[in-house]
């Protein structure tokens, strides 16, 4: 088994889908063949029942089988992460235990869309944290969809208060200078992965952060990016993302996002089904037609790059 998730945690954490039939059905299979299509692109962890993960779908039942068949497949070979996020506290809390019995590395947990000032947000992840004291803890600050803008200075009061907390999804947007003021204010670091689509990821990781904790339907492009900059090889790790670059940014479009990153999986082997639940979008035959055309450039231009270059996109 993984050790569970500490402070150092660093490289692509990949929000994986939750893989669905044509009918909506949750598919067991799939979620086995997405679990080694990420680990053959040399993903560190896997985080499951994220947003993009179209967690808030789910029935209480289904996200216990998804957990399950996840952390099955998965079988220790790489720390997952588990999204917990939920109205009440509660089954929340119940949820979090079960996923730490069955074996995973740690969760990950939004603030509710409730609260507003810093009081608020620290009594929030307080009545959480103080009763899940042994579970290492991811805290998710993603504004755009949860509406709660979490201050530096709110983050670092729980990072001194709670140990168990050993993460940062910084998901901010504008959030370069923040960024930068979390990595130099005093008190405890913890480890910073990034999200929205992996839209900013070297100008993040040059400014500190760890890694990324997205879902781009490339994960090859991440690993490949995170490892030089861990490297020193900024400007290596700046050329191969430019040439992911069109089709990362179009990924990245809210609402019709998740739709594009479950059919380029498909395209690619991961899943069976591209079928987004309702609410959701559906793809049109000109957005077929577009990605056609965004995938033979990216593969035209991934021929025509330097050997290195060309394996990522192996």
């Amino acid at each position: 088994m993984p050790h569970l998730l500490n402070e150092t945690a660093a490289g692509v954490y990949i929000i994986a889908v939750t893989p669905f039939t044509d009918n909506g059905a949750i598919d067991e299979a799939s979620i086995d063949r997405a679990v080694e299509f990420y680990l053959e692109k040399g993903v560190t962890g896997i985080t499951i029942l994220g947003m993009m993960g179209e967690s808030h779908k789910l029935t209480q039942e289904e996200s216990r089988l998804v957990m399950s068949r996840y952390l099955t497949r998965v079988a220790g070979r790489v720390p997952v992460v588990v999204g917990v996020s939920a109205p009440g506290t509660d089954p929340l809390v119940q949820f979090a235990r079960e996923a730490m019995d069955q074996g995973a590395a740690g969760l990950m947990l939004a603030p509710v869309n409730t609260v507003r000032t810093d009081e608020q947000i620290f009594a929030y992840y307080s009545s959480v944290l103080d009763r899940l004291p042994d579970a290492p803890m991811v805290v998710q600050d993603y504004p755009f969809i949860t509406n709660v803008n979490m201050s530096v200075d709110v983050l670092r009061r729980i990072f001194d208060r709670y140990p168990q907390v050993v993460m940062l999804k910084h998901e901010d947007c504008p959030g370069h200078t923040k960024l930068s003021r979390l990595r130099a204010a005093p008190g405890r670091q913890v480890s910073i992965l990034v999200g929205n689509g992996g839209l900013y990821l070297p100008q993040e990781l040059a400014r500190g952060a760890n890694g990324a904790m997205t879902g781009f339907a490339y994960p090859e492009m991440l690993v490949e990016v995170c490892d030089l900059f861990a490297q020193g090889r900024a400007e290596e790790g700046e050329d191969v993302f430019d040439v992911y670059l069109p089709l990362l940014r179009h990924e990245a479009q809210p609402v019709i996002g998740i739709a594009l990153r479950k059919e380029v999986l498909r395209r690619r082997g991961a899943i069976a089904s591209a079928h987004v639940r309702s609410p959701g979008p559906k793809l049109t035959a000109d957005d077929h037609h577009e990605l056609d055309w965004m995938i033979a450039r990216l593969q035209r231009r991934l021929r025509g790059a330097t050997p290195r270059l060309a394996a990522v996109g192996t």
